[in-house]
């Protein structure tokens, strides 16, 4: 990717513009950021006085699209917010050689659960990683019940076994923007055009304050018959437009109070992570003892336990989700021959990059028990279209 790609991914996957011009709005916002941090150009060359026009922030953003580095550009909403409830599961299917290989085979188990699970709308994510338990993938529905039943009927179509569905008892990070920080508050813009003092430098504690969510509403108020609507269609990518809003027929207003709302947790970009320049990933899962450390603090002396200072679970995973190479960190319940409670999802542009993360990781915790579960294989990654 050029300067430029990368500069717009830095705003767009947690601030894509919700006004009617959008890229005309992203445009403006990189022109008064280019004299303190030029954008270069396929040459790699620097261009101080470079003036990015609306047409190529679209066409720029169009390449990415199309080359498969972003997924969709759309909402995400909280699944607990609109009524529903998301489990992570984890379990067990036979593996071959022949796995997903290009020559002529019969399906293997794994092949026909991959192509189960594709066909299956409450799974959103599935992927095969590095463990016994090699298959992990989430579900979203109303309720348990219907959780359940999607997981028996994978089991009942596949040699899916040994299945344990988890809850995420804490969440202390969800966090999918990867890279840069963007080079002005990552908060939805609500006005395109109005970045720049009178002197034309560009001011971003105005552009902070034009980012904020006018309309504050409770996140628990009922939602209506158009609420619904709108969450089916900002589920899915927008127009590729240069007024996808308005061809979308979703007024941006109401898109930002679904923010205020805390509804949605960002609009923005999606990206396939491994093609924006992070190939490597990994769960990794460390076993805390919940009767050392206590929360918020981050550690104890051997003086003050009379054992090695091991930080609990709660202050373990506050201590993660500061790490800017972990996007997700929960704490689920231990289950039978998987002992660990703190998941925290780490993501690397090199194996090497990786490696270091994960041992940063564990000095930070004082060296608990953990393993890694690499990822090997996405099988698929979607975003649950809720009410549809």
């Amino acid at each position: 990717m050029n300067d430029l790609s990368q500069k717009l991914l830095a705003i767009i996957q947690d601030g894509f513009p919700l006004v009617e011009r959008p890229y005309k709005a992203l445009a403006e916002m990189l022109n008064c950021d280019g004299g303190k941090d030029a954008v270069k150009n396929d040459a790699g060359e620097k261009c101080a006085n470079l003036v990015v026009s609306e047409q190529e922030v679209f066409d720029e953003i169009e390449k990415m699209r199309t080359s498969g580095v972003i997924r969709r550009i759309g909402g995400v909403y909280d699944s607990k917010k609109l009524g529903f409830i998301s489990r992570l599961c984890a379990g067990k299917v036979p593996t071959s050689s022949s796995d997903f290989s290009a020559e002529p085979h019969s399906q293997t188990p794994m092949e026909k659960f991959a192509a189960v699970v594709m066909k299956e709308p409450a799974i959103t994510h599935n992927y095969i990683r590095s463990h016994e338990y090699n298959v992990w993938f989430t579900v979203i529905a109303e309720n348990e019940t219907a959780i359940q039943a999607v997981v028996d009927r994978v089991c009942a179509q596949t040699d899916l076994h040994d299945v344990h569905v988890l809850t995420a008892t804490k969440k202390y990070k969800i966090n999918t923007v990867m890279g840069a920080k963007a080079p002005v508050d990552s908060r939805q813009l609500a006005v395109g055009s109005d970045c720049q003092k009178s002197d034309g430098e560009c001011d971003e504690s105005r552009a902070t304050r034009l980012c904020e969510p006018k309309v504050k509403q409770s996140p628990t108020a009922a939602l209506t018959d158009s609420d619904r609507k709108r969450i089916i269609i900002a589920c899915d990518d927008i127009p590729h437009t240069l007024t996808p809003f308005k061809d979308w027929g979703v007024s941006c207003e109401e898109l930002r109070e679904d923010l205020a709302a805390k509804r949605m947790r960002r609009f923005g970009a999606i990206l396939r992570h491994q093609d924006a320049g992070f190939p490597c990933n990994a769960m990794v899962c460390f076993e805390l003892d919940e009767r050392r450390g206590s929360a918020g603090s981050p550690t104890l002396t051997k003086d003050e336990r009379g054992e090695s200072a091991l930080a609990n679970s709660e202050c373990a995973g506050s201590l993660l989700a500061k790490r800017h190479f972990v996007s997700h960190c929960y704490e689920r319940p231990p289950f039978e021959n998987f002992l660990y409670n703190l998941y925290a999802m780490m993501h690397a542009q090199t194996p090497e990059e990786l490696n270091g993360y994960i041992k940063e990781s564990v000095a930070l915790l004082d060296n608990p028990e953990y393993v890694v579960l690499h990822s090997l294989k996405e099988l698929k990654k979607t975003s649950f279209r809720f009410f549809a």
